[in-house]
């Protein structure tokens, strides 16, 4: 398998999502998300920096393996007080 880095660009329905990889440079494909990111469900969004595995026999298709958090995590962090379903867990 080749593995390299890249930027999803849009969702294209049913799980898969255009990449461009970065190597090679501006080379595009059509990724589907890996069975641990569906499992936990870990959110896929356009703009995403993620991990790529291509097989070497298809470079059109591939499988996206990790997705690198936001180095600003300005998100929506978990704070103190109640958690959204109730009260607070002791």
């Amino acid at each position: 398998m080749i593995e390299t880095s890249g930027v999803i660009e849009k969702e294209q329905g049913n799980g898969f999502y255009l990449v461009t990889l970065e190597q090679p440079e501006g080379h595009q494909c059509l990724c589907r998300a890996a069975g641990k990111l569906t499992k936990f469900r870990i959110k896929l969004l356009a703009g995403d920096k993620v991990l790529v595995e291509i097989s070497p026999y298809d470079l059109t298709r591939g499988r996206i393996t990790y997705r690198e958090r936001n180095a600003g995590g300005g998100g929506r962090g978990h704070r103190s007080g109640n958690r959204p379903g109730g009260p607070k867990r002791r």
